[in-house]
């Protein structure tokens, strides 16, 4: 995962009711050059708009990992990663949700903040850290973490913003991958959804990244 993180480091963290639409946006993403989709479990439509991305991803997008987000419970993890996820992200850390994730030999990625926590996450099994949200510490705190703890994968989620030059000061921090949610979605798209596969195409070449052409 992390491997693959260094050539695809934004993950799209992304919700909607609607499963046709939720293709399209998966798929938009896909063209664009993410290899790595959060859809997150906030509505009671989640489950099964989930299953059907998870056969239209299978179907459509080769190489591209669906992951679930926003789990707090083993239950929710096992149904989930049952229908078929390739990882799973928690805003908090479960243990109990670590222990599910390693029975599905699946990622898991819980959030934390202070630096026990994070370390505390990364002893239960994480494969990556999220830092959340990221808006209220900035960079520096990323590269404050870096110095006692320079060997926990981090991801960061919250206020980043979609642009080349915001994302590339925090991979200079030091984490290994940025979730965008609603901010990378912006945009009119009743004319469809090339405009998204731009931007983030457009995003990703300007992080000048290893293995980008």
């Amino acid at each position: 995962m992390l491997e693959q993180l260094k050539v695809s480091p934004i993950v799209p963290v992304f919700f909607h009711a609607d499963a046709e639409y939720a293709q399209q946006i998966v798929q938009a993403c896909y063209a664009g050059g993410i290899r790595f989709f959060e859809f997150t479990n906030r509505g009671p439509e989640a489950f099964s708009v989930f299953t059907t991305l998870r056969e239209f991803v299978q179907q459509q997008c080769p190489g591209m990992a669906l992951g679930i987000g926003t789990i707090y419970t083993p239950e929710d993890a096992a149904r989930f990663l049952d229908a078929g996820a390739d990882f799973l992200v928690q805003p908090v850390t479960t243990e109990a949700v670590s222990r599910t994730c390693r029975k599905y030999d699946k990622p898991w990625i819980p959030g934390a903040m202070t630096l026990n926590e994070i370390w505390t996450a990364w002893q239960h099994g994480a494969a990556v850290v999220k830092v959340f949200p990221g808006n209220l510490v900035g960079p520096d705190y990323i590269k404050a973490l870096r110095g006692p703890m320079p060997e926990v994968p981090l991801m960061v989620t919250g206020g980043v913003e979609p642009v080349a030059e915001n994302v590339r000061q925090w991979l200079s921090a030091g984490v290994q991958a940025v979730g965008i949610g609603s901010q990378l979605f912006k945009g009119d798209y009743s004319k469809g959804f090339e405009a998204l596969s731009g931007r983030i195409s457009e995003l990703l070449n300007g992080l000048g990244l290893p293995g980008r052409t």
